[in-house]
């Protein structure tokens, strides 16, 4: 399962990055707003750092608006993915984009439904919202398992990427279902290293140690 972050602050992304195990990195208008920056320069920033794919997201709604904004974000750099939602409009930018070879992550799906008609527009990846179907009380990690025997029927490339992920139990149930990509925030990725009888069984190991007297270098 590759690892993106769902976030647009730079100092998050940069230690993510150090850490080795960051694959990508997702924005959309809300995070940029919180991030207080503006939104070219923070794509711009965050494509230096991740070689992986770092999706962005038009805000236009209708496909003229969508294909002029898809054409300046994918200028930035080669690893951009430019989002679109995932209506008529934003499918119709999908193929046309897809077609020409540039990455497309189609966001806001809610039904296996449209996942499928997302695949068939040539989205690269797909990004089904499980915390905000749990929000509604429906179960968002069916969804993923819909799509991936649907993707996998008929040999669909276009990756499943689980998002709106809210901890560390939707990253688990995602990966055992077989979602390709989960982005969460950064807060989220580090809760994953945690467990406390890694840290009680860390905390006795250097006591130990300690007692040695001994050094390694």
């Amino acid at each position: 399962m590759k690892f993106f972050a769902d976030t647009a602050e730079i100092d998050d992304i940069r230690k993510l990055a150090e850490s080795g195990l960051l694959d990508g990195v997702t924005t959309n208008p809300s995070l940029v707003k919180k991030s207080g920056k503006d939104f070219l320069d923070v794509v711009r920033e965050v494509a230096s750092i991740v070689p992986g794919p770092v999706s962005a997201e038009v805000v236009a709604q209708d496909y003229d608006g969508m294909m002029r904004e898809a054409e300046v974000l994918r200028k930035i750099a080669k690893n951009v993915a430019v989002k679109v939602p995932l209506t008529p409009d934003g499918l119709r930018t999908c193929k046309a984009l897809s077609g020409d070879g540039t990455m497309v992550n189609v966001t806001l799906c809610f039904s296996a439904n449209q996942a499928l008609l997302a695949a068939k527009a040539g989205a690269a990846f797909i990004s089904p919202f499980l915390g905000r179907l749990d929000d509604i009380g429906q179960p968002g990690i069916e969804l993923i398992a819909d799509i991936r025997i649907i993707y996998d029927n008929y040999d669909f490339p276009t990756e499943i990427l689980a998002a709106s992920i809210r901890h560390p139990i939707h990253v688990l149930e995602a990966a055992k279902l077989g979602a390709d990509v989960m982005t969460a925030p950064p807060s989220v990725i580090w809760q994953l290293f945690k467990h406390p009888l890694t840290d009680s069984g860390l905390a006795a190991f250097t006591k130990d140690w300690e007692s040695t007297g001994q050094r390694i270098a």
